[in-house]
């Protein structure tokens, strides 16, 4: 198992409409070293998984050195930012730009798909946020 495991999902309620992300950092032992569960404005439910990754991405900076695994259950965010998609919507194509530049600075990560079940807490938070109103609260 690698050094970092973090766990991105993202929720829009009406797709689009009130979005969320979650991003859970978890260590190889399994302990939790942070939730983020973050409102991210009227978004589609793709566009809210982008900012879930692009989230991830930038708190794996911060762990750079070490092996990261970043799962996400998105099938269409992981085939696109692996290639195997093109990404034909504009806002997706500026997410998956800042997606790619990130990804490029941490040779240590890797995106991998994961069945829905095994990104329970992230999704979780995701959930959570998009329930919130624009306060934060």
């Amino acid at each position: 198992m690698p050094g970092i495991r973090i766990e991105i999902d993202g929720s829009s309620r009406f797709n689009p409409g009130p979005a969320g992300i979650g991003v859970r950092i978890v260590e190889k032992d399994g302990s939790v070293i942070k939730e983020i569960s973050r409102f991210v404005g009227i978004r589609t439910n793709n566009q809210a998984e982008y900012e879930a990754l692009l989230c991830g991405l930038r708190q794996a900076l911060n762990f750079a050195a070490r092996p990261i695994i970043i799962q996400t259950d998105s099938e269409l965010i992981y085939r696109q930012v692996k290639g195997s998609y093109k990404v034909r919507n504009e806002e997706l194509k500026r997410l998956h730009t800042q997606t790619r530049k990130l990804l490029a600075m941490l040779p240590h990560a890797d995106l991998r798909l994961v069945p829905r079940k095994l990104n329970q807490g992230a999704d979780k938070l995701a959930r959570n946020a998009s329930a919130r109103k624009r306060t934060g609260k």
